[in-house]
């Protein structure tokens, strides 16, 4: 079903304001307030689970809180090929509404075992195994539902207000449960959020179908093949997809590092650790606000992403009080989310739709599958050699990385930069392929 002309302009948001243009779109505004609230509550569960585990379960173990975040993506690879086909052959709505009721039955039996007093270290990585396996299904079908409620032009606005949505809920809920901590302990944050998923699955329950635009199914054998032989015959999915797996490797592993520099290097208490999260969570959403209206994703908002992220995560590692930390996770937040909500746009607009589930399974490994990698390397580091030398696994990675990027582009691809005027200033970086696509359109429009 296409959209009906002018409709976007009839909804005040999408006369009024590009950031939130979709909005205008009915089935959109149902998932975006669900997906916001069930964010709030897995940002709560993380927190208290974070603390539960290094303060309750461990003597403040890095490498155990590695092992959980491993845990939770250990699934995610061996199960992307087949969650791929899944979700491009099933009706993706339906599919959500299975995964998340699964998810918020895995949260309420582990807040059951904390709340009796029975929880033990293997019941919490039992937890987060089991949530991996069904977030492998949950999230190429949340990623590419995005694209079925709304019409093509707004699926890089849709993608940005969906960080905007998951940042907006980090600004809330890390701190949120950081209070509920300290005053009744762990188990409310972890209650909470196992009736958030509740607003998700009314959200989905309350939409329209003649309103979403679905993909057509594909049927038949050979679609996880067809699917891998797609992406390798796509260099410029590659690049992107290379970027973000070393940045969700080895660069995104907040959960640990923020816990180790509050706690051992700082002296800081659950309060403590918690608003790290919140003050992080402004950068992010300031990043979600700016990639909302960015009208497409370019390959150079993602090399500056990844330049800002490697440079200012060395400054974090070198922070020298909790007060400069804290105001440094900024800056971090935003350049990180900067490159993730580029990378998710251009993975989502330059997929054919009929492939996209199959090509976003593949990217949501690279994005959180590493993290079975990264995680337990990151916490050894930590345990080993202290929290700052674990801190600075991440730019070592990604900075590494975009070097590398930038010397296969300029040897193969031609990359052109350009200091573009305005405030604030910034530098065009874009590939030959791009300068000569840009002249053949101008070149129609005369």
């Amino acid at each position: 079903m296409t959209s009906k002309p002018g409709r976007a302009h009839l909804h005040p948001f999408g006369s009024g304001s590009r950031t939130f243009a979709s909005f205008a779109e009915r089935n959109y505004r149902n998932y975006f307030c669900g997906a916001l609230v069930s964010n709030t509550g897995t940002w709560m569960q993380r927190t208290s689970q974070d603390w539960l585990v290094l303060t309750r379960l461990t003597n403040h173990s890095a490498s155990a809180m590695g092992i959980v975040s491993a845990l939770q993506f250990l699934a995610l690879p061996f199960l992307a090929p087949l969650a791929g086909a899944v979700t491009d052959r099933f009706p993706k709505r339906r599919l959500l509404l299975i995964t998340q009721t699964l998810l918020g039955l895995n949260c309420l039996l582990l807040w059951v075992l904390v709340v009796t007093g029975q929880v033990q270290l293997w019941h919490v990585y039992l937890f987060a195994l089991t949530q991996g396996v069904i977030t492998s299904f949950d999230n190429p079908a949340r990623q590419a539902f995005v694209s079925e409620m709304v019409p093509a032009p707004l699926i890089a606005n849709a993608v940005g207000l969906n960080s905007m949505s998951f940042n907006g809920a980090r600004l809330v809920g890390p701190g949120l449960a950081g209070l509920l901590i300290a005053a009744l302990g762990v188990a409310p944050g972890m209650l909470l959020n196992t009736f958030s998923f509740l607003a998700m699955i009314f959200a989905l329950v309350s939409m329209q179908g003649d309103l979403l635009h679905p993909a057509l199914p594909r049927r038949g054998r050979g679609s996880i093949r067809e699917g891998m032989h797609y992406i390798a015959h796509r260099p410029d999915l590659i690049i992107v997809m290379v970027m973000v797996f070393m940045l969700g490797t080895f660069g995104i592993n907040y959960q640990i590092t923020n816990a180790a520099m509050a706690t051992r290097v700082f002296g800081k208490g659950p309060a403590g650790y918690g608003i790290l999260g919140t003050i992080m969570a402004i950068g992010t959403l300031v990043a979600a606000l700016i990639a909302a209206r960015r009208r497409r994703p370019r390959l150079g908002t993602l090399i500056i992403g990844m330049t800002g992220f490697t440079i200012f995560t060395v400054l974090l590692a070198l922070a020298p009080n909790y007060p400069v930390f804290a105001v440094l996770l900024i800056p971090v937040g935003l350049f990180s989310v900067t490159t993730l909500t580029c990378a998710n746009s251009t993975i989502q607009m330059t997929t054919e739709p009929s492939m996209r589930g199959r090509v976003l399974a593949v990217y949501m490994v690279l994005v959180m599958g590493g993290t079975p990698i990264g995680a337990p390397i990151v916490g050894w580091i930590g345990d080993v050699l202290g929290p700052r030398e674990m801190v600075l696994v991440g730019p070592i990675a990604t900075g590494t990385t975009t070097l590398a990027v930038l010397a296969y582009l300029i040897g193969h691809q031609g990359v052109r930069m350009r200091l573009e005027q305005g405030w604030p200033p910034h530098v065009r970086i874009w590939t030959r392929v791009e300068a000569e696509a840009t002249q053949q359109a101008e070149e129609g429009l005369r």
